[in-house]
Parts: structure tokens; sequence; C-alpha cells
């Protein structure tokens, strides 16, 4: 598995804890996820196709 991949899709095992935000570019798609839950799905009518870490929970025990 790729160790520097930066955005997850749903349904895919989150590699940290943090905030989450979708790629559709409007910024109004977040998700408070757990490492070790999978992502989930994005927003009826949101264009994105994966989430994307924006703040990670424990920085220092993040590995990519």
């Amino acid at each position: 598995m790729n160790q520097e991949k930066t955005s997850r899709h749903p349904g895919e095992i989150m590699p940290a804890s943090g905030i989450y935000e979708c790629d559709c570019g409007g910024g109004h798609h977040w998700s408070t996820d757990v490492k070790g839950h999978r992502f989930p799905p994005l927003s009826a009518g949101c264009s994105g196709e994966s989430w994307a870490l924006q703040k990670s929970a424990h920085p220092e025990n993040y590995l990519g």
C-alpha cells in the first residue's frame, strides 16, 4: 500500500484519527473520524470522490 497516499475513498480504513474534508472543493463536507474505522460515504449530491486529512487528532502518531 502506498504510504504517501493523501486521499481515501469511502469504505477504506482510516489510517489516522482526525478531521477529513471531501475533495469537491466546496470546503463544506467534513467528517471527524477515528483511526481504524471506515470512511463514511460522501453526502448525497456531493461531486467529490474521496476524503483528505485536514487536521490530525494525534499528529505525533500519524504514519501517513
